[in-house]
């Protein structure tokens, strides 16, 4: 089905029969992406008495109970609930669909070569998407399509799919970068690593605070009136996807909760 959008008073057209899928399934027992050593996301059968759900084993359907931590196990999309006292869930915040969207690509600093800042001190080794990075790539674009952003680090290859963090500390946010990303007003913004923050931080949640203009230091949010901006994280680009302007489409189930596992697909525009 093809479908039109009007932006700016000019009229796109996209087929969503065609979606391009830059979310990570959640591969119950398999392989999957993990930060902090968590378990992994796992499937068993329920089993009750003679009950037993699964075909395999002579059940009559299968009936599986499913564990997941979705900060950890891979795709997931959240809201300021993240880092809120209140209880605020991603499925009362995430109001529509559809967004329009770009796609960049950038190569993290070395923290050495920047004098861009993070709280607290970044380390010498630590990589970071930077305001200058962002400027680069965001210059000339349209504004119009900057209410979800995009980020793919680079190098990039399939070993995000299934990559223990622990093992390669991934890049995080400059706090001059992120706040840059707040004066673009970008509503949604998606990344391939497991944080806008660093891995081991201390617990502050810097650029989280920064993007959801929550003051720093401080879990204080008013559940009638807060940000309804998102964050996806843990996201997977392919090579082949060209940087530039999509249609953007984000599902999330129906969960009450700060973060949920989310699908995540870009579609081709056509003017």
């Amino acid at each position: 089905m093809k479908i039109n959008f009007n932006l700016n008073n000019t009229v796109y057209s996209c087929d969503t029969s065609k979606p391009i899928e830059i979310s990570i399934p959640v591969m119950f027992n398999g392989e999957q992406p993990n930060i902090y050593n968590v378990d992994k996301a796992s499937s068993k059968a329920y089993e009750s008495g003679e009950f037993i759900g699964d075909t395999r084993r002579g059940g009559g359907c299968n009936f599986e109970e499913y564990r997941i931590i979705p900060h950890c196990n891979g795709t997931h999309t959240e809201c300021v609930g993240h880092i809120s006292l209140e209880r605020i869930s991603i499925n009362e915040t995430l109001k529509s669909s559809f967004f329009p969207a770009i796609l960049i690509s950038v190569n993290p600093e070395k923290s050495d070569n920047t004098d861009e800042s993070y709280i607290p001190h970044k380390n010498d080794e630590d990589l970071l998407i930077t305001r200058k990075l962002l400027e680069e790539k965001l210059e000339g674009t349209d504004l119009h399509f900057h209410e979800a952003l995009v980020i793919r680090t680079m190098p990039n290859d399939h070993s995000k799919k299934s990559r223990n963090y622990m093992k390669h500390h991934p890049p995080y946010f400059s706090l001059e970068a992120m706040e840059y990303i707040c004066g673009l007003n970008v509503q949604h913004l998606l990344i391939d690593i497991p944080s806008v923050d660093r891995t081991f931080d201390e617990g502050k949640l810097t650029a989280h605070h920064i993007y959801w203009d929550v003051e720093q230091g401080s879990h204080n949010v008013n559940k009638d009136q807060h940000s309804l901006k998102t964050i996806t994280e843990m996201i997977y680009v392919p090579e082949e996807i060209k940087d530039g302007n999509y249609l953007l489409n984000i599902q999330i189930p129906d969960f009450v909760s700060d973060a949920a596992p989310s699908r995540v697909c870009l579609f081709n525009i056509e003017i």
